[in-house]
């Protein structure tokens, strides 16, 4: 069983080494992110998430809306463990897997077969766990004999197609993604995109942020729009959309 709580989470970023008054004054009223504060020493701060409240229980799947800046990808952080909250408590239970930030961990000095035990460390797989999907990683990824030359000289499709198979080889309890992701040449793209699709189908949670309306009223059964690190709106996929995308 699977399960996220969040109580009154706040993400707060300080801005060092700033003018704290002529910093608020000139981006206070343009900023498109968080909220630009004043914290009681003076000092600017972004708060990009505040205070959010939610429930997620299997079988969610969430849309992610609202403008470049609002939070989204923030949260998708926080979720996966990056950021961790000043103000509030998070409770997830389940593995999770995040697409957001695939090439996180790729090194173009080293092969792509030893980028593999890299990143698939940093995704929390053992060393046992990385060995026993290796194959299938390579296999997947079409690179052939590449697979032991350095990332350095390989395409930028080459290198998403390796950082794509990795990032995919789990099986988790919650799938965290920015955008449906589009990864290499036209025949790759039907391989994987039946690769995501059977990630969607076994996570028993999905959370995904989109610009896409379609997308979102495709996969989704409810809806956060983010404004400025707030949740504005929670529900259904027609009734966020309509309201956001109108």
């Amino acid at each position: 069983m699977s399960h996220i709580q969040f109580e009154n989470v706040d993400i707060v970023f300080p801005i060092f080494n700033a003018e704290a008054r002529s910093l608020k004054k000139k981006f206070l009223n343009i900023t498109t992110g968080g909220e630009i504060n004043l914290s009681n020493t003076g000092k600017v701060e972004v708060k990009a998430l505040n205070e959010l409240n939610f429930t997620f229980n299997d079988g969610s799947r969430i849309g992610l809306v609202g403008h470049n800046g609002s939070g989204k990808t923030t949260l998708l952080r926080v979720l996966s463990g990056v950021y961790q909250p000043l103000i509030g408590k998070i409770n997830i239970e389940g593995s999770i897997s995040s697409l957001v930030d695939i090439s996180m961990g790729i090194n173009p000095e080293f092969t792509g077969r030893e980028n593999i035990f890299i990143r698939g460390s940093l995704l929390g797989l053992t060393k046992g766990q990385i060995e026993s999907h290796i194959d299938e990683v390579i296999e997947f990824t079409k690179l052939g004999n590449f697979i032991d030359m350095p990332i350095r000289i390989y395409s930028s499709g080459m290198q998403l197609r390796l950082a794509f198979a990795i990032s995919t080889v789990i099986k988790p309890d919650i799938l965290l993604m920015d955008e449906w992701l589009s990864v290499g040449d036209e025949g790759f793209k039907i391989e994987a995109e039946k690769r995501i699709n059977k990630l969607v189908e076994l996570s028993n949670i999905l959370i995904i942020a989109s610009h896409s309306k379609q997308l979102i009223l495709n996969t989704c059964n409810r809806v956060l729009w983010l404004d400025h690190g707030h949740i504005k709106m929670d529900g259904s996929p027609e009734a966020v959309c309509e309201a956001y995308f109108k």
